[in-house]
């Protein structure tokens, strides 16, 4: 059985379920506590970081920029990355938008204040960092009602790489009840049909111990 090593919350790990369960590959999830580095986990991914992808004949591919293409090199059946050069160009672009700009501006900075640091007991949140994160996600949320309102799907006319990376990132702080859906109609509309995809299914009944979601984290409706 192929094996995913994850974090219910982390975004490259959620990333890279989506990716799996959109080209049909079955899997098995398991929850690895990176803060305990492991030795057998080390063994897998000397970085001691998940994601980190076990193929049924053992092979390991760690990290989930390097798992995204291989997925789509080895599993081109369902590809996600488009169908000719400029589509692929711009689902990487779009892709790397959310796995670089939108966490280096958005996630990391809430994911870190207001779930690590208090789950590892390291501090208190930085009221600023959150400050700064709340103030940046309205520009991303615009950027996607603005590609929204030209196409079907991020990059195209087809659902893909792009919206399997902003879902991977945006499900992890609608858990956290941090995206102002109501402010930003386009997005939420977008949202909400990629909420409906059977790959969504298993991220949205995640849960953490002692941190429910909000009621419409679930909700297919909100």
């Amino acid at each position: 059985m192929r094996i995913l090593y994850h974090l219910p919350l982390d975004p490259g790990s959620r990333k890279v379920r989506l990716m799996l369960a959109e080209k049909k590959l079955s899997f098995e999830l398991k929850a690895e506590q990176i803060w305990e580095r492991r030795e057998s986990f080390l063994r897998l991914n000397p970085a001691g970081e998940v994601p980190v992808l076990v193929e049924e004949d053992g092979t390991v591919l760690p990290d989930h920029l390097v798992i995204a293409e291989y997925l789509e090199e080895c599993y081109p059946e369902h590809p996600l990355l488009g169908r000719d050069p400029f589509e692929r160009a711009e689902s990487r672009r779009l892709a790397n938008w959310f796995d670089r700009k939108f966490a280096r501006e958005v996630s990391e900075l809430l994911l870190e204040e207001k779930l690590m640091k208090r789950f590892l007991g390291v501090g208190t949140p930085d009221s600023s960092a959150i400050r700064a994160a709340n103030s940046n996600i309205h520009h991303h949320l615009r950027y996607i009602a603005w590609l929204i309102d030209r196409r079907t799907w991020l990059s195209g006319d087809e659902f893909g790489l792009a919206d399997i990376a902003a879902a991977a990132h945006l499900s992890c702080l609608d858990y956290l009840g941090d995206v102002p859906w109501d402010q930003h109609e386009g997005a939420k509309d977008w949202y909400a049909r990629v909420k409906s995809r059977p790959s969504m299914r298993p991220l949205l009944a995640d849960l953490m111990p002692g941190s429910p979601p909000p009621k419409h984290y679930a909700d297919l409706d909100f």
